[in-house]
């Protein structure tokens, strides 16, 4: 039986991580820590495991092999690099953190001590979204020149986010940190590494953090790709389009629709595409049993988000383009 810790129950997404590791065969939750000990204490009760009050002790504890971080992000590099040298295998929720520094700082922790990680980049397995990608390194787009990310929700505007969604101590940032960190893993996924990024940046509600986000990056085959994202959107369907050289994909909710050379021009629609792919903790689980390389969440892709967001954040505090 693999023995996994829930390392905060901070996370909105927490109880989802929690459920998905105790319905894998062979995998138990055996201990929670948290920084809130009533809290920690609670989730415990809840999963029928041991709570530690001490951070330390349960990595000390031999027979837990991996921790699920999901701890306020600006606990990340403290509590990810005391895992990687305690021989812990991590799974964390993005992003891995704020700055590019404290991300390589946990990347050589990992590498050195050997352990598997995996971060939750779950658009990866949407069916739309690989469809997209399959279309794209096809070559049947041609070369991407353009590609747009669309993830908004109505979380200000109808009050429904957490009060700590909003705190810039912990988080980091605001919509485009939690939210628009979907579009910016895509756009690396798709089109690789930026060389300059633009952004601008508004509050709406008022509540101290950015919650109605745009970035453009340029990319060294001169494509351009934007970043849209924000909690004061109504009824907006996840978006992802591309254009390229030889074709266009448009992507809308479960909706697929492309054009190219080799249609004749004709569009071709996709409502459910049924390409799938695990989802992350499932990736994580495997690659631990597995002894395999993490290729789709590992921690170069986590590195690489945090550098999307780094810059992004720098533009709009600077005012400026800024070079990744």
């Amino acid at each position: 039986m693999m023995k996994i810790a829930m390392v905060s129950r901070w996370h909105v997404h927490a109880n989802e991580y929690a459920k998905e590791l105790r319905n894998t065969p062979g995998v138990e939750i055996a201990a929670v820590w948290d920084d809130d000990a009533q809290r920690g204490q609670a989730w415990a009760e809840e999963l029928n495991c041991k709570f530690y009050e001490d951070y330390d002790a349960l990595l000390a504890d031999d027979e837990i092999e991996g921790v699920a971080v999901v701890s306020p992000t600006n606990q990340h590099p403290e509590l990810l690099i005391k895992a990687a040298n305690a021989k812990k295998h991590i799974f964390t929720e993005k992003v891995l953190a704020f700055t590019k520094t404290d991300a390589v700082k946990i990347r050589d922790a990992v590498v050195e001590n050997g352990v598997h990680f995996t971060i939750s980049l779950p658009h990866k397995t949407f069916p739309g979204v690989l469809q997209a990608k399959k279309l794209l390194d096809s070559g049947e787009l041609g070369q991407a020149t353009y590609m747009r990310v669309r993830n908004v929700h109505n979380g200000s505007i109808a009050n429904w986010l957490p009060d700590y969604f909003y705190d810039r101590t912990l988080c980091g940032g605001g919509a485009m940190m939690d939210l628009g960190a979907h579009p910016m893993y895509l756009l690396g996924w798709f089109l690789g590494r930026p060389k300059h990024t633009a952004s601008i940046f508004t509050e709406v509600t008022k509540r101290g953090v950015e919650d109605n986000a745009v970035s453009v990056m340029t990319f060294e085959n001169g494509a351009i790709g934007v970043s849209e994202t924000g909690f004061v959107s109504y009824g907006d369907p996840f978006t992802l389009e591309i254009s390229g050289t030889k074709g266009y994909v448009h992507l809308q909710g479960d909706v697929l629709r492309y054009r190219s050379e080799g249609t004749g021009k004709e569009w071709v629609t996709v409502e459910k595409p049924d390409l799938t792919s695990a989802r992350p903790v499932a990736y994580w689980i495997d690659s631990i049993r597995n002894n395999t390389e993490n290729t789709l969440f590992g921690i170069d892709e986590a590195v690489l988000l945090t550098e999307f967001m780094d810059a992004a954040y720098r533009s709009h505090e600077e005012g400026k383009i800024v070079a990744q």
